[in-house]
């Protein structure tokens, strides 16, 4: 038996099929994940996401460690509840985790991966060294993604008393509220709030969630959404062994100012200076067939790359994958689907945000 969330209770109650993820029985879904990943696509969805790693930073030296610890740099955090999107890497530039970090006042609020959280938090307090913080694990907070076209309004009506702060939130801010916090940030490329609260609350407000429509989804739908989003998922797409340059996030890397020495900087420089030899891209199959993780991609008369990340798309009706292919490949590719070479064609990410296709 695994770790299990404060709402373990509905999910079993709604006859979720329950399985282990990370160390925390989870549910991958409740009878249909595609009616559950539609319900995001189309009106709104909800995820437990409790299983996530919330970590307080506070002290004189906040700003100063983050920076030294992140990839991305938190001073272009401007604003209260700003967010940020980071690898925080090793030295040698491979990603030891992806994580979200908010500006608040006077502190910062990191939120990492529940798979990784053991390894993630004893790095964080390994560099904690010479700077006058204190790391917070907030395990007191669950954490519920609403997601989709109709989410917000949802959460509104359910929670009046935030509705003003909920509509003065942008994009990719959190901000608190009488021990809440709705983030407007989100892995299913819709619109939608991400909402720690108390864990004695969570209960009645997955609750009354469900009496207000929303979907309950579970880690299928939130696996194949993301994907369609063209977005990461750790120990697929990057890991320890991979640089943020390959695994498409060059644009978290905070090169300015050129005197910030982040952890792994030396590293990605070097690789930099070399020459970066693979890439990140989309792959698209419009024929009969599923790509999944670890197929070989061949392009011809350039090399050989991997499928990182593969699915049938709800809502494109077929297959789509992420992969990492050679520096040089074009826009068309072969997958080695149970051997037998299958013509794909090559994207930029991603591959669907708000419901619309995107190549």
């Amino acid at each position: 038996m695994g770790k299990q969330t404060a709402l373990y209770a509905k999910h079993t109650e709604a006859q979720g099929k329950i399985v282990d993820f990370g160390g925390w029985d989870m549910p991958i879904h409740y009878g249909s994940q595609i009616k559950e990943h539609n319900a995001v696509r189309e009106a709104a969805g909800m995820f437990d996401v409790s299983h996530m790693t919330i970590v307080d930073v506070r002290g004189p030296d906040a700003k100063a460690y983050l920076q030294r610890l992140l990839a991305n740099d938190v001073d272009k955090l401007k604003e209260t509840g700003k967010a940020l999107y980071s690898g925080m890497l090793n030295t040698d530039g491979g990603v030891i985790d992806d994580l979200i970090v908010y500006r608040m006042e006077g502190w910062f609020r990191t939120v990492v991966n529940c798979a990784t959280r053991e390894k993630d938090l004893e790095w964080m307090t390994a560099h904690t060294k010479g700077f006058d913080i204190s790391l917070t694990e907030r395990p007191e907070l669950a954490m519920v993604a609403v997601q989709g076209p109709e989410a917000i309004g949802m959460v509104k009506k359910i929670r009046p008393e935030a509705a003003d702060l909920i509509d003065g939130l942008k994009v990719f801010q959190g901000l608190p509220q009488h021990g809440w916090f709705y983030a407007r940030t989100g892995y299913t490329g819709e619109d939608g709030l991400e909402i720690m609260v108390p864990q004695e609350e969570v209960v009645q407000f997955w609750t009354q969630l469900i009496e207000a429509g929303v979907q309950p989804c579970g880690l299928g739908a939130r696996d194949t959404l993301r994907l369609e989003a063209g977005m990461n998922l750790y120990g697929n797409d990057m890991d320890e062994s991979v640089s943020p340059l390959i695994a498409g996030m060059g644009w978290t890397v905070a090169w300015e100012p050129s005197d910030r020495d982040f952890i792994g900087r030396a590293a990605l420089e070097t690789e930099r200076a070399s020459g970066i030899a693979m890439k990140q891209v989309g792959l698209v199959l419009e024929t009969r067939g599923v790509m999944r993780s670890h197929q070989k991609v061949v392009v011809d008369g350039t090399g050989e790359g991997e499928v990182t990340s593969g699915t049938f798309s709800p809502t494109l009706q077929y297959s789509i994958a992420i992969a990492r292919v050679p520096a040089t490949t074009g826009d068309t590719a072969q997958v080695d689907l149970r051997g037998k070479l299958t013509d794909v064609r090559v994207i930029k990410l991603p591959f669907v945000r708000n419901g619309q296709k995107q190549f």
